[in-house]
């Protein structure tokens, strides 16, 4: 099993930037991707962007150009830098874990609590 712990969220007005961390415990030697979600209420969660062990990263576009996903290492926390906050941004964000990129919408981590994020002025 993969525990994950999302911290960093917080009130923020538009146009500021916020940086997320997210830790991984438990049986993390299968993890080759990680990636960032966001859950408005009453809404699906959201994959934001994606890690790879390699390095490599994908991002929505909706967060294109403003997010940028990071890591220490492979092994180690991973970032979302958040830049430019727009209101509707506004969510709880969450981090998770999967065996490979292309399996980053099935991660196989425990769900944590999440950070909240609200961009209000």
């Amino acid at each position: 099993q993969v525990q994950l712990v999302e911290s960093g969220g917080g009130l923020v007005q538009p146009g500021g930037p916020l940086r997320l961390s997210c830790a991984a415990s438990g049986s993390i030697n299968s993890i080759n991707a990680m990636g960032w979600y966001l859950q408005a209420p009453g809404k699906l969660r959201e994959l934001d962007a994606v890690i790879s062990s390699g390095g490599n990263t994908n991002y929505a576009d909706i967060v294109k150009g403003r997010f940028t996903i990071s890591r220490d290492n492979a092994k180690k926390p991973v970032y979302l830098q958040m830049n430019n906050l727009k209101p509707e941004d506004t969510a709880v964000y969450y981090c998770n874990a999967a065996r490979s990129p292309l399996a980053i919408m099935t991660p196989f981590g425990s769900w944590g609590q999440g950070t909240q994020v609200t961009v209000s002025s």
